[in-house]
């Protein structure tokens, strides 16, 4: 199965606690259970991303994890990632599919039905959809979409579904009976004092499917 994982982590270091490095909260994401990252620093030049994609890939690959890069292709193939994460703004799935050729990862972010649509058709691997929740990161988005309409996009999309948005422990058993693949986030694993901690909560809440170990961070 190409999408191997249910839990992915969208970085920003703007997020992180006082004084903690990015690769070390990655790091610790990391040792909690995380296996999918997405590199997403959008402020950054070529020149700054670049070396920490490296700085992740010889991470990610320590752990078996995935790394995806944010809209830029060419610093995914640079650094050998294992594929790309396309916005609103970046080419369209089926262009950067020509780009990479078939095998490297490609996930699509998604607001509305007739995006996972055009995604699949473009040949991307997966969509996150979002956001499910309020999340001021993407207010700019508008009303968050709710458990209904997640269920809709999870009902017609041919891709495994993430869910985005205001996902904590307690909304991980609803967004995932709605139909979702798995959860992406930044805030719930990034922004915690433990970032190990968190993530160990999301990985055993999704490894057993259900509520019973929700407990606050």
């Amino acid at each position: 199965m190409r999408v191997d994982f249910n839990l992915y982590l969208i970085t920003d270091r703007r997020q992180l606690p006082a004084g903690l490095p990015l690769v070390d909260a990655m790091r610790a994401a990391c040792e909690g259970g995380v296996r999918a990252v997405q590199l997403r620093e959008r402020d950054l030049p070529a020149a700054d991303l670049f070396p920490l994609a490296l700085e992740l890939r010889a991470l990610t690959r320590r752990y078996g994890a995935r790394l995806l890069i944010n809209d830029r292709i060419d610093v995914a193939l640079a650094a050998e990632a294992d594929g790309v994460h396309l916005g609103a703004h970046s080419l369209p799935a089926a262009a950067a599919r020509r780009i990479l050729g078939p095998e490297p990862l490609i996930g699509v972010s998604t607001h509305r039905l007739e995006e996972i649509t055009e995604a699949s058709r473009g040949g991307a691997d997966f969509v996150t959809f979002g956001p499910v929740y309020f999340t001021p990161s993407k207010a700019a988005h508008g009303k968050p979409a709710g458990l209904d309409l997640l269920r809709s996009a999870c009902g017609i999309s041919p891709l495994p579904v993430f869910a985005l948005g205001g996902i904590s422990p307690e909304r991980v058993e609803p967004v995932m009976s709605a139909g979702a693949g798995g959860v992406a986030l930044i805030s719930a694993i990034l922004a915690q004092p433990d970032p190990a901690a968190a993530a160990r909560i999301f990985t055993s809440l999704l490894e057993k499917g259900d509520g019973s170990t929700i407990r606050k961070i």
